[in-house]
C-alpha cells in the first residue's frame, strides 16, 4: 500500500473519530453513565477520538494491506469505536450496533469473496463466527460468569473478519481480549480501584484484542 493511501485511510479514521461521540451519545445517557461509574466524569478531550480512530484505521490498513476485505475491516472498526464508548459509559453493547457490525461484516465479506473468487475464505469467516460465538457461550454459562450475552454476540461478529484471515488470527483474537481484560482487572484490584463485585466492560477488550490479532497476523 502506498504512503498516500495509508495517509488517506488514517485521515478517514480521524473523520470517523469526530462522529463517534455524537453517535455514542444516542445509545448512552448521562444517567446510565452515573449508574455504571459513580463519581466525577473524566474531562472531555475532543482530540482523543480522532487520534484513536485514525491510529486504528492506519493499523488495519498496514496489517490487511491490499486484501479485498480491507473496507470491511474498517467499517467494523468504525462501529466498534462507538461500541467501546457506549460500553465504557453504561456497561452495555446495544443490539442495534452489534447487528450493524454483523451485517457489515457478513455482507462485505460475502461480496469480497465473490469478487475475488475466494469462496473458501467466506467459509473460514463463518467458521470463525461459529467458533468465537460458541466459545463465549460456554464462558457465559460458567458458574459465577460475568460475561453478558452482548459480549457473546460481539465476539461472534468479530469472529467473521478474524476467521477470514485464518485460524492464527482467530485464536489470537479469542485469547488476547481475556488476557488484556484479566490484566486490567488485576491491576485495578491491586490498586484498590475496584472490588470483587465491581462490573467492568468487556467490549473494549474484545475489540482491542481483535485489532491486535489482526496486526499480529
Amino acid at each position: 500500500m502506498s504512503a498516500a493511501a495509508l495517509v488517506s485511510i488514517a485521515l478517514l479514521g480521524a473523520l470517523v473519530g469526530l462522529v463517534v461521540p455524537l453517535v455514542s451519545r444516542r445509545f448512552a445517557t448521562a444517567d446510565a453513565r452515573t449508574r455504571a461509574f459513580p463519581g466525577p466524569q473524566p474531562v472531555r478531550r475532543p482530540w482523543v477520538d480522532p487520534m484513536v480512530a485514525g491510529s486504528a484505521f492506519a493499523g488495519l490498513a498496514v496489517a490487511v494491506g491490499d486484501d479485498p476485505a480491507l473496507s470491511v475491516f474498517l467499517a467494523v472498526a468504525a462501529v466498534g469505536l462507538v461500541l467501546v464508548r457506549v460500553d465504557l459509559a453504561c456497561l452495555r453493547l446495544p443490539d442495534p450496533l452489534v447487528l450493524v457490525a454483523g451485517l457489515l461484516a457478513l455482507g462485505g465479506l460475502t461480496t469480497a469473496a465473490l469478487l475475488s473468487g475466494t469462496p473458501g475464505r467466506l467459509l473460514g469467516a463463518l467458521e470463525g463466527a461459529a467458533v468465537a460465538g460458541a466459545a463465549h457461550v460456554l464462558l457465559a454459562l460458567l458458574p459465577a460468569s460475568r460475561l453478558g450475552f452482548g459480549d457473546v454476540k460481539l465476539a461472534a461478529v468479530l469472529g467473521l473478519p478474524l476467521g477470514w484471515l485464518g485460524w492464527d488470527a482467530l485464536l489470537a483474537g479469542l485469547l488476547l481480549p481475556h488476557v488484556l481484560h484479566g490484566g486490567l482487572v488485576l491491576g485495578l484490584f491491586a490498586a484498590r480501584k475496584v472490588h470483587r463485585n465491581t462490573l467492568l466492560p468487556l467490549g473494549p477488550a474484545l475489540l482491542l484484542g481483535a485489532w491486535l490479532a489482526v496486526l499480529l497476523n
